[in-house]
């Protein structure tokens, strides 16, 4: 299949192209992200391979369709950055990697549960200074603390095994209930109840409408002072405005991100030389209790080898026509 890919940064083309040898697809890689704009360079191509900031707005997605793409390949695991809808309307599959290394987001996330606690961060630049003093260090013991955790997915699933293997009390909210956990002494609750006792939150749910800014000034106000939240989902689960707010008020005592909800404008750039036009992100940056990271927690070898091979297998499964049905493809309905 000729596939136009979109968004490359080298890690894209040493993995896919590695893997590319056992499929042989004809890939061209552009450096632009996709969108309205962009899309007419699809012209030619019966196939588009997109990432998470995307935008395959239904304007994006009709010029698509005139130019005969046919299928898009999400390489992530999340999809609303696609109209489904749309798709669907002008026939267009889309195709996911709905699971390519659990491990990789969910050691991320507890990776920023102990940077946080034990102010790792702050350490290592003060030793770098030949400041080796202790104040400000002060940590808690993870062993007997509540951890809540919003989605029980596959990534969701890994991070509550991770945090019982620290002696944590796990409770967990989910619509679907996996009921693997119950054997591991993991208790489903609300969302209430798990706002309420939870000394740490950690968001492994999709976004979609119902989760969009799950995370508000009224949960909020549910939570124990002094909680630490960590998304390492979707930036938009979060309203960063209300973030901010019960940072200043304390409420918030330790936020660990690695999605942002305005991050297309930031995130897998470098704007080092540039003036940060982000108010919202500059005031999160101001607070020596935030720690924040570019979306980064997939980066991990074995999930670019999963991702590569996925996508590149979803798409060899729709040239051959296994997709009819959805046999052996991961496939958005």
């Amino acid at each position: 299949m000729k596939i136009a890919f979109f968004g490359t940064k080298p890690h894209d083309k040493m993995f896919f192209n590695q893997e590319n040898t056992k499929f042989h697809h004809e890939i061209v890689y552009f450096n632009v992200p996709l969108n309205s704009t962009t899309a007419p360079l699809t012209k030619g191509f019966e196939g588009v391979c997109a990432f998470v900031n995307d935008n395959l707005d239904k304007v994006c997605l009709k010029k698509l369709s005139k130019h005969g793409v046919k299928t898009i390949a999400l390489r992530s695991a999340g999809f609303n950055n696609v109209d489904i809808d749309a798709a669907n309307s002008f026939d267009i599959t889309v195709v996911r990697v709905a699971d390519y290394s659990p491990h990789s987001v969910a050691e991320h996330a507890v990776a920023l549960v102990l940077a946080l606690n034990r102010k790792i961060y702050r350490a290592y630049n003060r030793v770098r200074e030949n400041n080796f003093l202790l104040e400000g260090l002060l940590g808690f013991n993870l062993n007997d603390k509540v951890v809540g955790v919003i989605g029980t997915g596959k990534i969701g699933s890994v991070f509550c095994e991770i945090m019982k293997g620290f002696g944590c009390t796990v409770l967990a909210y989910d619509p679907l209930p996996n009921t693997d956990f119950s054997v591991q002494g993991i208790e489903y609750v609300d969302l209430q109840q798990l706002f309420k006792k939870s000394d740490v939150i950690s968001l492994h749910c999709p976004l979609t409408p119902e989760s969009h800014h799950l995370i508000n000034d009224h949960t909020l106000s549910c939570m124990k002072d002094g909680v630490m939240l960590i998304n390492t989902s979707r930036g938009s689960l979060i309203d960063t405005a209300a973030i901010i707010k019960n940072l200043k008020s304390q409420k918030i005592g330790y936020l660990g991100l690695d999605v942002y909800e305005e991050e297309s404008d930031l995130f897998f750039k470098d704007i080092s030389n540039d003036i940060l036009d982000d108010d919202k992100f500059a005031r999160l940056l101001t607070f020596p209790n935030v720690l924040i990271t570019g979306h980064q927690a997939f980066f991990t070898k074995e999930a670019l080898e999963n991702i590569a091979s996925t996508t590149l297998q979803n798409l060899a499964h729709i040239e051959k026509g296994i997709g009819s049905n959805g046999l052996a493809v991961n496939m958005v309905r």
